[in-house]
Parts: structure tokens; sequence; C-alpha cells
């Protein structure tokens, strides 16, 4: 996988990332910060789920699930009724639990240079379940 260089990656301006047109979430284990994500209105009613991460010495905790649908009851409460995705094929963990997360391969619907995987889940507010 390429180094990440942010100036080629697709844009997150602070604006995108507070209500009403998205929001930045922190999860932390005893004050300690060790994921994060955010989610972006991308199109009317549609949300981009952006830089999620988990530090590697909360892996396998189950709190990049958590993150996930954290985000996906922001997106809700934002009023999105899906939420997009991208992801490189280097991350197969993460590419698994968003298939099992409910999220379907779609066509590409934007220019990441970084992605070789693009998702969509439609959200439901039945089925977007507290962590």
């Amino acid at each position: 996988m390429k180094r990440l260089d942010p100036a080629a990656s697709l844009p997150a301006d602070d604006r995108d990332l507070a209500p009403p047109r998205g929001a930045f979430l922190v999860g932390s284990v005893d004050g300690d910060p060790v994921a994060c994500g955010a989610v972006k209105a991308i199109e009317r009613r549609v949300g981009s789920r952006k830089r999620m991460w988990v530090a590697d010495s909360a892996r396998g905790l189950g709190i990049g699930r958590r993150m996930l649908g954290a985000l996906e009851r922001q997106a809700t409460k934002l009023g999105f009724t899906s939420v997009r995705l991208e992801t490189n094929k280097a991350l197969t963990e993460a590419i698994a639990m968003y298939r099992s997360a409910g999220y379907r391969e779609v066509a590409r619907f934007n220019d990441d240079p970084y992605a070789n995987h693009w998702f969509e889940k439609r959200l439901k507010r039945s089925s977007v379940r507290a962590a």
C-alpha cells in the first residue's frame, strides 16, 4: 500500500465535520483516545464515512465495530438515509467488518487515489442499534 499523502486524499474540511453537515467522533478507553471517525454530507441525505481509525493497542476489542455503529447513528440523526465509504484492499479486516455490518459493494463513486473498494449502506432508524 502506498503511503498516505493527505494532500492527495479527498478533503474533509472542519466545517464538513460539524452539525448539520457532519460529525467527528472520538472513542476512548480509560480517558485515552483509541479510535476516531467522521461522517459528512456528500449529497442530499447521503453521508460519507471518513477517516475511521482504531489504535493498534485497541484492535480486536470490537471498538471499530462500535465506532462504525456510532457513526451510523450520528448519520441518522443528521438526516442521512444512506452512508458510503471507500477503503483500500490492504484493510482486509475492515472490509470484512463493513460487509458483516450490512454494507454492500457498489460502483466507484469518487476518485480517492487510495481506494480499491466502495461500499454503501441504507440506514433505517430501527436497524441502527446502540453498541
